[in-house]
Order: C-alpha cells, then structure tokens, then sequence
C-alpha cells in the first residue's frame, strides 16, 4: 500500500513558470526528483515512521515506531536504526547496526575505481527504471491551477490534477494514474513543490490481486528547503485500508518525519555518535 500511495504523490509534482503550458510545467518537474537526489547526497539525516493500526472501527488498536540514521556512503544510502517504539535500541543492537555499516564502508572502500564506477552506474540505471512511468504522467493527467497560498512563508501555487478520460497506460505501474486525483502546491521562486495531497478514486489492485488498496486512501507529503540549497522530505502521511491476498484485511495510517538534515561527507570509517 505504501509504495502505491508514495507514487501517487510523486506523479503530482510540477514546476515552472505561470501560465506556461501545463503539460510541459509538469513534463519539465519530474527531472527535479533527480536534481535533489544529487545534492542529497552531501547530507544525513535522520527519520522517524509511526505505523498506527486500526481496528474496523477505525480507531487505533496498536502502534509502531522505528527511528533511523541515513548515510551517504560513496553515492549509495544506508541506513542505521537508532530506536524503535520510542526506545532507544540497547548496547548490542546498536553495536549490530554499526557493525553494518563499518561492513559496508570497508566493502565499498576496497572497491577498485572501475568496481565503483560499474556499481554507481547500476544503483542508477535501477533507480531510473524506479521512475520510468513517471514520464507518463504528462499525457494520464489534466492540470488545472486553482490559486495561490502562503506556506512558511513563501509563495506557492495550488495546481489541482485529475486523471484525463481515456488515457491508456503504456507502463503497468502508470495503470494506476486514472484512479488517482490531488492537489500540489509550488514555490513560486524555485518552482520546487512543497506540498502534495492526492487520495485514490476508486479500487487499485497490483500484484497479480494479491493486493488491493479500496478507495479513499490518502497521502500527504511535504517537502522543506534545506540550507537554501536543497528541497528534501519532511513529512509523509499516508492512510488507507484493503487486503493482502484476497484474505488479509489491512487498514493502518503511517506518519514519517524527516529531520536533523546536516551536511556529510564521508570517505572513511563512520564513528558511531550514541
């Protein structure tokens, strides 16, 4: 459930210029995904996911919590867990989460250039094929702007985007465009989004139907300028309800909260901080 609502707010990012053709506004904003990827790479940060289950009531029978550390290590991420429901981890989970990364740092520093280069160049033609039916998204869309608003402080415009009648997907993953709709929210100075709201219109089924998400799921995602020189995650809400394997009911909301962006680089053998 969570990766179809994540690409639902991520076919609903556009920039650009007022009154430019919206099409090409949204044609043009699917590239700045890759633009922060790279400057992302010079920071860690640290995030934490809040998973409530509820119950058919819809009222909350259990939570979950997990907080992580996420590194930069030569062009690739890793991550490290830190606490998990709201407890810091004890001495020797924390001395197993930076046992992994002391692993991974010494694997990738024995790498030869040509070995780096070759896994580099494989992390991002995997990444792109991640995001290829996102080039879609200009046709299986209508663009509408609906206004304007202040948040934090900086102007941004109100795009509304709905699914065009008749758009045929070409890509299985883009099947889902039609039964999505939002609302974004864009920079007027950087024409980077900085709020995106979007909630399904109707059953979307992946898996081969193992899966099915119902109608009415939700995603909120935020971004936040870092530094003034990055635009990177800072809140994700997503909530709905469906089944795993036809037999499985789920209904759940998860909140992650990205915070404690710091720029980092690293060549050499990370020092834990706990």
């Amino acid at each position: 459930m969570r990766y179809l609502l994540l690409a639902a707010a991520a076919c609903l990012l556009p920039a650009g210029t007022p009154g430019a053709d919206p099409r090409e506004i949204v044609r043009k904003s699917i590239e700045l995904d890759h633009v922060n990827w790279v400057r992302m790479e010079d920071y860690t940060w640290t995030a934490r996911e809040t998973t409530r289950h509820l119950d058919s009531a819809g009222k909350t029978a259990s939570v979950d919590t997990d907080e992580w550390e996420t590194v930069i290590l030569f062009g690739r991420p890793y991550r490290r867990e830190i606490a998990r429901d709201g407890k810091l981890l004890d001495a020797e989970h924390q001395r197993k989460e930076q046992e992994k990364i002391d692993r991974a740092t010494a694997r990738l520093e024995r790498e030869s250039p040509e070995e780096r280069a070759r896994h580099l160049a494989d992390y991002e033609k995997e990444r792109e094929k991640d995001r290829e039916f996102l080039r879609e998204i200009p046709d299986a869309f209508d663009f509408q702007l609906v206004g304007e608003e202040p948040i934090e402080g900086r102007e941004a415009w109100v795009i509304h985007a709905s699914p065009k009648p008749g758009y045929r997907a070409k890509h299985s993953d883009a099947k889902a465009f039609s039964k999505i709709e939002g609302r974004i929210w864009i920079d007027q100075v950087e024409y980077q989004w900085v709020r995106v709201a979007a909630k399904t219109l109707a059953t979307i089924s992946w898996g081969w139907f193992l899966a099915r998400l119902n109608p009415g799921a939700t995603v909120e995602f935020e971004q936040t300028r870092v530094n003034d020189q990055v635009w990177l995650p800072k809140r994700e809400l997503l909530g709905g309800s469906g089944r795993l394997a036809a037999l499985k009911r789920i209904s759940e909301q998860q909140e992650i909260l990205w915070t404690n962006y710091r720029k980092f680089q690293v060549d050499s053998k990370i020092i834990s901080t706990q």
